[in-house]
């Protein structure tokens, strides 16, 4: 269908648009013609992909002066397969309705593990020795030696790229990552590198948050990116914890060990290097003192490490004289590993700043903040002059340069903390340092400053206010969308006590309470003897989940579940992860039902879509509250506060309650799906709980919904559950949850009545506005038409608004224009009858 948004055609590849599409469509171009930033929470399962892609493409094609590239970021491998599977959508019906190629270049972006072909390292398992592999066959040092000795291994999919792939253009079109390795077999090309080629060409990048937000990726992969690209950020209810974790940093003593060996070995390698070939070591020094930056001239294959720190923060003159030489540099580096194996060796928990450190460290040992801040280019330097292979095995001394330029660079938004343990529940001494960035806004600063338009999204955003102040940017829109349906398709419950009337929840206090566990069992037992299909179940950590789980066990609560359905637990291992996810979606579609014990902020929570019979009941056990002891969280908390004035609770609340509301949002993945979400403890009664459930979910939370024990919910889950087996027709959503270029036409009327209605509202100073919805019929039963009184009360005036349907008997528009004045809070007091 083409739509007319504010004067923008809009090409949209389904017959039908949801109307929150259609407002997030309107919010999203005001924020593109704004030139700001946004912030957009739209429900679940109503086609935020889709909705995302039409109207920026279109913005794209029309304006192509103001916005010429669209970079979607995603999270998972997933994720990206879905967003490009829905764009290949968008650009055939382009070519369909326009009878023409479209000029257009959508490509996904991932790592060598996904991309690469070469039939030896494609095999390898991990991503780091992937990486090392291809660098063993690519860097420029290891090709030219190749020329000379045959005997060393080169990639011929790279020589081969490298040879043609420059100078020839991709075709025009939509490919995703298997399209990508498809075509780099077909040409003999490597998918990779050809990737990283094509990103300044590409009218849409879709790539995982990583490429934009860690500086160590962004350096190699977006620094082109022009300053007129439209950036989203999808599924962005997690991304303050990605822009901590992109600059975060922990050492242990077994990482520092093996960073000493790096270091001996790196000292006999200049030793050989000097007796064989001294020149290579003394070009290096000329060019370190010449100041030329060694980023300027390396090739695209031998980028082994790049500066951890943002690149505003880099500095821009030459290395020092005391790190030039290599031994010198060695020796520097040791002098630095030896005081960090002092200040490790601790039986007590130190927090300092950085700024306390350095002061530390120059008294100690005599070491300079400036030497600190060129480690990590140093060491990338020094690494590439001896033309090492297996760089990953130098990645203990990378991850410990990495630490010393970080620290030497930022002195506000980090904290230092050694522990002697490596956990909480550890006894065994094995000391821990944590270099932590506590101000989120220091990884996405960059983002925001340099791109007109960022657009961060997700089903889960609630409370929406948070994110501007712990992101520190001014949203241009900042907006949130409710959920049009034709029948109540998710039933949300409070359930806070047992049959027995004693309270359930997941309070560390009751956590070990037996009677708590057991009503927890018996309310998944009474789901499981009444749900069909798939129940997914969400605890608040994987040590409370085996504590319940063997609990349930001896009382027997396990054998009884089983009775109905079979049962899958999801583990920290994510081979036996994907397993259980497996059989669990086998049982599933076989009849049999099943049920999944998971974790919130585990792999399920985060990327596993629940739709249809995956998923017909979630049960939250508890609130999934941040293990509060934690001293980096304490350190981030006490950050928040004196810096953004955000209360420890409240940040504590808005972040257990995302995650929960992540959670039960996996059981919705459209409007012909139906799910009940269970929020199974007391504390979720409190409004400042329920007030952070994102809209969506809360104008379904009725108050005869909260409170519950396990057999009232039984009761209303039955009832409910008989109502959702009828079926759905298409018909009974038109024009409600479903609206067609018609519908649309009619609702730009409707929009012209709201605003009267909002100009009423707000002009009277009487009494609550009283809404008539009137039928007036005249003889001719073809005179037939609605209308809407509005009394507006004491002031003694009333404003007539009326409606003429097409035909006799049409009253969508009617329906439409109730839902509106539901949405504005204006009561509909009586009706009034025919022939009035």
């Amino acid at each position: 269908m083409k739509l007319n948004i504010d004067g923008l055609l809009v090409y949209m590849p389904y017959d039908f648009i949801y109307p929150e599409q259609y407002k997030y469509m309107q919010e999203l171009k005001r924020g593109l013609d704004h030139k700001g930033h946004c912030i957009l929470e739209m429900p679940s399962g109503t086609g935020k992909t889709i909705t995302l892609l039409s109207l920026i493409i279109a913005y794209m094609k029309r304006y192509p002066d103001q916005y010429n590239k669209l970079v979607y970021c995603s999270r998972t491998v997933p994720e990206i397969e879905k967003v490009m599977s829905e764009m290949k959508r968008l650009i055939a019906y382009y070519e369909k309705e326009l009878n023409e190629k479209q000029k257009f270049i959508g490509i996904a972006m991932s790592s060598r593990k996904n991309l690469c072909v070469h039939p030896e390292v494609s095999q390898l398992r991990l991503g780091k020795e992937v990486d090392s592999a291809c660098m063993n066959l690519t860097a420029s040092y290891i090709r030219e030696q190749s020329k000379q000795d045959r005997s060393i291994k080169t990639c011929s999919y790279y020589e081969q790229y490298d040879k043609n792939g420059r100078e020839e253009n991709i075709p025009y079109g939509v490919y995703n990552l298997e399209d990508l390795k498809l075509y780099g077999k077909a040409k003999h090309w490597c998918p990779y590198f050809l990737t990283r080629y094509i990103l300044t060409h590409a009218n849409v990048i879709v790539y995982s948050y990583h490429y934009l937000l860690d500086p160590k990726i962004a350096e190699i992969v977006s620094k082109e990116l022009p300053k007129t690209s439209i950036i989203v950020f999808d599924e962005a209810h997690n991304i303050d914890n990605v822009c901590i974790d992109s600059m975060s940093i922990t050492l242990t003593r077994k990482i520092l060990e093996r960073a000493q060996a790096n270091v001996e070995n790196l000292k006999l390698l200049v030793q050989s290097q000097k007796q064989n070939d001294a020149s290579r070591l003394r070009a290096e020094y000329e060019n370190l003192v010449r100041g030329l930056r060694e980023q300027a001239v390396q090739r695209e294959t031998d980028v082994i490490l790049t500066n951890p720190i943002l690149p505003e923060h880099v500095l821009q003159e030459n290395v020092p004289g005391n790190i030039r030489q290599a031994e010198h540099f060695l020796i520097f580096v040791k002098r630095f590993l030896e005081y960090m194996k002092t200040r490790m060796n601790i039986q007590h928990v130190v927090r300092e700043s950085p700024p306390s450190f350095l002061k530390d460290l120059q008294v100690r040992v005599c070491i300079e903040r400036k030497p600190l801040r060129f480690c990590s280019e140093r060491l990338r330097s020094l690494l590439r002059t001896l033309e090492t292979r297996d760089i990953h095995m130098y990645q203990p001394l990378m991850l410990l340069c990495n630490f010393a330029t970080i620290i030497s660079t930022y002195t506000k938004g980090f904290a230092l903390i050694i522990e002697p343990f490596f956990d909480s529940k550890s006894t065994v001494y094995n000391p821990v340092l944590h270099f932590a960035c506590l101000d989120s806004s220091i990884a996405i600063k960059p983002v925001f400053d340099r791109f007109q338009s960022v657009i961060i999204t997700s089903g889960t955003l609630s409370p929406i206010d948070m994110y501007p102040k712990i992101l520190s940017f001014t949203p241009a829109i900042m907006e949130t969308f409710t959920m049009t349906l034709t029948r109540p398709c998710i039933l949300p419950m409070i359930v806070t006590r047992g049959n027995d009337q004693i309270a359930i929840t997941s309070k560390f206090e009751l956590r070990e309470d037996q009677s708590v566990i057991r009503n927890y069992g018996i309310l998944l037992i009474e789901m499981c003897t009444h749900v069909p299909d798939g129940i997914v179940c969400f605890f608040t950590s994987y040590i409370y989940m085996e504590h319940v789980v063997a609990t349930w066990y001896e009382l027997g609560i396990i054998g009884q579940v089983q009775k109905y359905k079979l049962l899958f637990i999801e583990t920290p291992d994510s081979v036996e992860t994907s397993l259980a996810l497996y059989n669990y979606q086998k049982a599933c579609d076989n009849g049999r039902g099943a049920v999944l014990l998971s974790v919130a902020r585990g792999k399920v929570s985060e990327g596993v879509d629940f739709d249809n019979h995956l998923g017909r009941c979630v049960i939250m056990f508890g609130i999934p509250y941040v293990y509060t002891q934690s001293r980096i969280l304490q350190a981030r908390l006490d950050y928040l506060r004196e810096n953004f004035q955000i209360r420890e609770n409240d940040f504590l609340t808005f972040d257990a309650m995302r995650h929960a509301a992540q959670c039960v949002g996996r059981v919705l993945r459209g409007k012909s799906d139906y799910g009940i979400m269970i929020f199974a403890d007391k504390r979720f009664l409190r409004s400042d709980k329920r007030q952070k459930i994102p809209k969506w979910i809360q104008e379904y939370l009725t108050d005869s919904l909260a409170n519950l024990s396990i057999e009232e919910c039984v009761q209303i889950v039955k009832k409910w559950l008989k109502d959702m087996a009828q079926p759905l027709k298409q018909e009974d959503q038109l024009g409600i949850s479903l609206l067609t270029e018609e519908h649309l036409l009619s609702n730009d009327a409707n929009s012209l009545t709201l605003n009267a209605i909002r100009d009423q509202k707000q002009v009277r100073n009487g009494p609550a506005v009283d809404i008539n919805i009137s039928e007036q019929s005249a003889n001719d039963a073809s005179d037939l038409h609605y209308g809407v009184v509005i009394d507006c009360g004491s002031s003694g005036s009333r404003l007539y608004i009326y409606i003429w349907p097409e035909h006799s008997g049409k009253t969508n528009e009617l329906l439409q224009i109730k839902q509106l004045l539901d949405k504005e809070g204006i009561p509909v007091v009586k009706k009034i009858e025919p022939g009035h």
